[in-house]
């Protein structure tokens, strides 16, 4: 189904202005042919760059989830050239029934709801019915994640832009939920809305909820909603390291890294350029070049001085991670734990004392055609001679 994908680039414009598609979107679709699993009819949850003779590993609730988060990134791009033999509906239909069938995470019910608006296809009325259910059970946002409420409160919007009003409504509840719970006045965000997990969070927390505010504040004008990703997005910025690395951990009361690792490569090239895209238009100082400097990372930029791309099958390695923590989250949150008791920061570590996590999640390069499949105004990153 998706033989042509990739393996032969498109020759069409993909992008107005451009004659074919940037060498940054051909080598994503490439990478999207790897991760594929025709049997299945989705993308992996892991595609291991280790070697291994079957290489794709599915767990089934990830592969829907990181196949909706795929297709919306494609809706940066399908509907400027045509993508071969590749059913977008087909898929999204297949995909999105699944996920009230499988333990699915809340998150992915926010993911429904933004890809299918953003592709423009109905979600079927199992799929409905079980975010009308999860919405309406107000008592139930407490125990949202950032990543539940940032996803949840995207889709909402979306909807309601495209032809679900009643969503518009629950949009501005869900915000002011946001607002009452998870700001903070460091400018981070917190995770949850009540416990001691919420006074850590992570890059992706504050990834989720920045942008649902960027999202719902231009939607609907919220110059509070604005100012919170504002805020948010120049901590960031201060906070990224000196070779444009994004970190991991925070202890948000203090608005403080406690552990810059694992760095991923998905907020360098996806995560974090989806709101600073949004950051660029309301004049956040050093926007772009937080941007460009976090893809550099990427090229090669960075601690082990290597690209992260695996040019042959079209990847983008995980992460760097410190060595003999592949498999221990345990010493990583100790560290975290101790740092903000002592009133300490993370700092980064010597280049010896990090490896490479050998894997590519395909919702990665779903992130990454989000960020960069409609622009053709950084060809540093887009046309970049490491891409070919």
């Amino acid at each position: 189904m998706l033989e042509h994908v990739g393996a032969e680039a498109p020759k069409t414009p993909l992008i107005p202005g451009m004659a074919v598609a940037s060498p940054l979107t051909e080598f994503v679709l490439r990478g999207l042919n790897s991760c594929w699993m025709p049997q299945k009819g989705r993308w992996s949850h892991i595609y291991h760059l280790d070697g291994r003779p079957q290489p794709n590993q599915s767990i089934p609730e990830s592969d829907v989830f990181y196949t909706l988060n795929v297709l919306l990134g494609l809706s940066r791009i399908r509907h400027l050239g045509p993508i071969h033999d590749f059913d977008l509906q087909q898929t999204f239909l297949e995909n999105v029934v699944k996920v009230p069938k499988l333990p699915s995470p809340k998150y992915a019910y926010g993911m429904a709801l933004w890809a299918g608006a953003e592709l423009g296809f109905d979600i079927p009325l199992r799929t409905v019915s079980d975010i009308q259910s999860l919405i309406a059970d107000r008592e139930g946002w407490m125990k949202f994640r950032a990543q539940d409420l940032g996803m949840i409160l995207i889709g909402c919007v979306e909807q309601a832009k495209r032809n679900m009003p009643e969503l518009g409504p629950v949009a501005k509840d869900l915000f002011a939920h946001l607002e009452q719970n998870y700001s903070c006045e460091s400018c981070l965000f917190f995770d949850e809305s009540a416990g001691l997990r919420r006074r850590f969070s992570s890059f992706a927390t504050n990834t989720y909820l920045t942008l649902a505010c960027y999202i719902y504040g231009e939607w609907c004008g919220d110059r509070r909603a604005l100012e919170l990703a504002n805020r948010c997005t120049r901590k960031l910025i201060s906070l990224q390291g000196p070779q444009g690395e994004w970190p991991w951990f925070f202890y948000t009361p203090a608005g403080r890294v406690v552990d810059f690792y694992e760095v991923y490569s998905v907020h360098q090239d996806g995560m974090a350029p989806a709101f600073l895209e949004h950051a660029e238009r309301h004049g956040v100082e050093g926007a772009r070049e937080a941007m460009q400097k976090g893809f550099m990372w990427i090229y090669g930029e960075n601690q082990l001085r290597r690209s992260m791309l695996w040019p042959k099958e079209g990847l983008i390695c995980l992460s760097h991670v410190r060595k003999g923590e592949l498999t221990d989250k345990g010493k990583r949150i100790m560290r975290s734990v101790t740092h903000a008791l002592a009133g300490r920061g993370g700092n980064l570590v010597a280049p010896s004392e990090l490896e490479l996590r050998l894997e590519c999640r395909s919702g990665h390069l779903g992130w990454v055609l989000w960020s960069f499949g409609n622009r053709d105004n950084l060809h540093a990153i887009t046309h970049n001679p490491m891409l070919s």
